[in-house]
């Protein structure tokens, strides 16, 4: 039953005698006054000269009238200060939403964005990335649109993911009102036909558009090879990344370096060929990779073999409080021949404190140490271009290790803390949570130069050995001492505890 509004219903009005006999005295009244002005004009001297004038004075007024009339008679109806009623979403009687046709997609998305935006704008909202999977026919993604409009869930950005076996992958960036939880949103998605939906918290890194932060990722790439495993991290989100040598430090091959030049893709786990060598083993066990996704990875990749090895060449100047200068520069494999003369020079001591088992074995780690592919290496030199202290930033998986190696006669004269302070700032623009280091109790210089940081730290004992966690989330290193240029923003991904740490 349609219901009408009874001011805008015409209804017929009532006639009534009394107003008859108005119209009847006003009649005769005319009637009189007509026969007057008729005896004055007859009878008068002047008869001839008033009819005349009396003729002119009514064209004159029809002329007028007339003007007047097609004047106006064009003119735009007077706005209305009424306020308008909003015209509600169409729905069946069973309470299902009405989805377009394929054709309507595009439309229905902005009209989805501009509805939820004005409602979500007036409240505090929560960023969210999504993900779920549709049926690849006309109409899906309307309907999902539709359904997030509904629950004032704004759409910022969307792209699709193509699946050879049919169906599209739909990854959504979403502003929603801060009491919408994500299982309302879920179950919202899911009554509208998407599966298999994905969904987490998001920052203001993500509201960067997806080619521009692919460029900025490859521009990261291009100018330093060590960038390869943060770049692939930062472009697949939460993931453990893995370089797997060719060849073990023994020499022998290295049982799954073996990938193939065009890579595997195994649902949550990808294999790319690694262009220095061995294998790049990539995995997300909460969400299966796509093979728009795989193809992003293996264009950086493609992009890093075609570069070659690259380091960047700054360097800085230091001078320590006994008034000597240092270089502190970027390693990498050029400067194997002089790390291994600093080995010479270093006593067993030392060397056992840095390596954590047997002396002889120290030099095999060099290859593997200077590699870009396994993290950042700074070197300390002197005027003479000596090379006596090595600080690296190694990429274990989804944490991060830092450790030093100081010449004995260059101890204790604050490099060590210089060197350990450049590394954290380079994890801070990797955007590491936290770093650990992996060393002894006797070690008190590695204990000291951690706790000079300033930063929480954390200490626990494992197989005999001490590793000290700083969290980096406390205090922005960074901002004390900028090693490098700051980079293009890039998004922050959380990270999940991993096994046991290894020792570099």
């Amino acid at each position: 039953m349609t219901d009408r509004n009874p001011a805008s219903v015409h209804r017929p009005h009532r006639h009534h005698w009394r107003r008859d006999v108005v119209e009847l005295a006003a009649m005769f009244c005319a009637v009189a006054v007509a026969d007057a002005i008729a005896n004055l004009v007859v009878h008068g001297p002047r008869g001839p000269v008033l009819l005349v004038a009396s003729a002119v004075v009514l064209l004159v007024t029809a002329a007028f009238h007339t003007w007047w009339a097609r004047r106006h008679s064009h003119a735009p109806p007077p706005r209305s200060t009424a306020p308008t009623d909003p015209q509600p979403l169409p729905s069946t009687s069973s309470g299902a939403t009405t989805t377009a046709p394929a054709t309507a997609s595009a439309s229905a998305t902005s009209t989805a964005s501009a509805t939820a935006t004005a409602t979500a704008t007036a409240s505090s909202t929560t960023l969210w990335r999504m993900r779920t999977t549709v049926r690849d026919e006309p109409g899906s993604l309307a309907a999902l649109c539709t359904a997030l409009a509904r629950s004032s869930v704004d759409i910022l950005t969307l792209q699709t993911h193509p699946l050879p076996e049919g169906g599209t992958v739909d990854e959504f960036l979403l502003r929603a009102p801060q009491q919408l939880p994500s299982a309302d949103l879920s179950r919202a998605v899911s009554r509208a036909g998407g599966h298999s939906t994905w969904i987490e918290r998001a920052d203001a890194h993500d509201l960067v558009d997806t080619p521009t932060r692919v460029l900025g990722l490859a521009t990261r790439t291009a100018l330093d090879a060590a960038e390869l495993p943060l770049a692939l991290r930062q472009l697949l989100g939460r993931c453990t990344i893995h370089s797997i040598p060719a060849t073990t430090l023994s020499g022998r091959p290295n049982a799954g370096a073996d990938a193939p030049v065009e890579g595997v893709l195994e649902a949550t786990v990808m294999r790319l060929r690694d262009p220095s060598g061995g294998a790049i083993t990539v995995e997300r066990p909460y969400l299966p990779f796509t093979p728009t996704e795989f193809a992003r990875a293996r264009a950086l990749v493609e992009l890093d073999a075609r570069l070659g090895p690259r380091v960047p060449r700054s360097q800085d100047v230091l001078t320590l409080p006994e008034g000597n200068e240092i270089t502190v520069r970027r390693a990498d494999g050029s400067d194997l021949p002089a790390a291994r003369a600093m080995h010479d020079r270093c006593s067993e001591r030392t060397l056992s404190l840095r390596y954590h088992g047997p002396v002889n074995d120290a030099d095999r780690y060099l290859g593997h140490l200077l590699s870009p592919r396994f993290g950042r290496t700074l070197a300390a030199t002197t005027a003479s271009g000596k090379l006596v202290a090595l600080g690296h930033l190694l990429w274990d998986g989804d944490e991060t290790e830092v450790a030093l190696l100081i010449e004995d006669d260059w101890q204790r004269r604050g490099i060590g803390s210089e060197l350990l302070r450049r590394l954290l700032a380079m994890a801070v623009e990797a955007r590491c949570d936290s770093v650990y280091a992996v060393t002894q109790a006797s070690n008190t210089g590695m204990v000291a130069a951690m706790r000079g940081l300033g930063l929480p730290l954390d200490y626990q004992i494992e197989e005999g050995t001490l590793v000290i966690t700083a969290r980096l989330d406390a205090t922005p290193v960074s901002s004390r001492l900028p090693y490098e240029l700051p980079r293009e923003p890039t998004y922050e991904v959380p990270r999940e505890q991993s096994a046991p740490r290894r020792r570099h």
